[in-house]
């Protein structure tokens, strides 16, 4: 109500845990494109779940700050305050009068069709914003979503609904391809990199993936390939989340690989899991999703 009635631009807190954990719900009811920022002794840590955090939210290390003042903590408050001050004589908040399509993707090295589509679709007078579908991407995805902020979502990369279902901890959470749905927004969706689970790249490979085949993306992502079973398993995760969908929905299922990796001839073509994650999409897709078989 406060922000609404014009009476503040932007939130700066600071605390430790229990000032952290009160300015997170404080930044959590405020819409994209208000600044925020927590000063906090525990940024960046495990304690703090990435379900908490808003899509725009920024953090900085209150190092030395538990008591009393040093050069040390007044170094971050200083870079705070000048920080929440820019951002709030400089935000550009989303406009509201320009119809805005949410689009997922990983990067081009694998999926392709954002660099043809979003020129497109701009011709065509709407806005597109891509979420990179690694976990922080894929949640900030859903809370818009879910708010309606989209006109229609082009949902192609599912792949973190894999990372759940699988107990990645590169996650978008529980939530995923739930919000177009629940919020009745068009959707269509394709099942990009279905067959891939990304884990901590420097983190030793849990036991359940030892003998898959693997992708060390960079020193921070590894991708796991999955089998048939597991496969089928992402499936139905799938098959259950449009079901519930409430508004729109269409499947668009590439038959030829859902990704520039799993293509013959390519280092993770997964033609099992695509013949195992397909033919259970077929038999199964919801009847009010209209589906399109793709021989691409």
């Amino acid at each position: 109500d406060a922000h609404l009635a014009g009476k503040f631009d932007g939130v700066l807190a600071l605390g430790g845990s229990m000032g952290t954990d009160l300015a997170l719900d404080l930044c959590a009811a405020l819409p994209i494109g208000v600044p925020k920022y927590i000063i906090s002794t525990v940024a960046f840590s495990p304690m703090i779940p990435p379900a908490r955090l808003p899509a725009d939210i920024q953090m900085i290390l209150w190092a030395g700050g538990l008591y009393g003042l040093s050069s040390v903590c007044k170094s971050a408050l200083s870079q705070a305050a000048g920080a929440v001050l820019g951002a709030c004589q400089t935000v550009l908040p989303p406009d509201p009068d320009k119809p805005m399509i949410g689009m997922t993707s990983l990067g081009l090295s694998t999926l392709t069709y954002m660099a043809d589509l979003k020129p497109e679709l701009e011709a065509r007078g709407f806005e597109v914003a891509v979420f990179h579908a690694t976990g922080m991407g894929g949640r900030a995805f859903e809370s818009l979503a879910s708010q309606g902020a989209f006109a229609a979502v082009m949902d192609f990369c599912t792949q973190e609904l894999g990372n759940h279902v699988h107990g990645s901890s590169i996650s978008a959470g529980d939530t995923r391809l739930k919000g177009a749905g629940a919020a009745a927004t068009p959707q269509i969706v394709a099942p990009g990199c279905y067959d891939l689970v990304d884990v901590i790249g420097w983190q030793e490979l849990d036991d359940k993936w030892q003998g898959y085949p693997t992708h060390a993306h960079n020193r921070l992502i590894t991708s796991v390939v999955l089998r048939e079973e597991d496969c089928l398993k992402v499936a139905d995760a799938h098959l259950a989340r449009l079901a519930a969908a409430s508004g729109a929905t269409a499947l668009l299922l590439p038959l030829g690989g859902c990704g520039e990796w799993d293509r013959p001839g390519a280092d993770l073509y997964n033609p099992d899991g695509l013949r195992a994650f397909m033919g259970r999409l077929l038999d199964g897709c919801p009847d009010q999703v209209e589906l399109h078989r793709l021989n691409a």
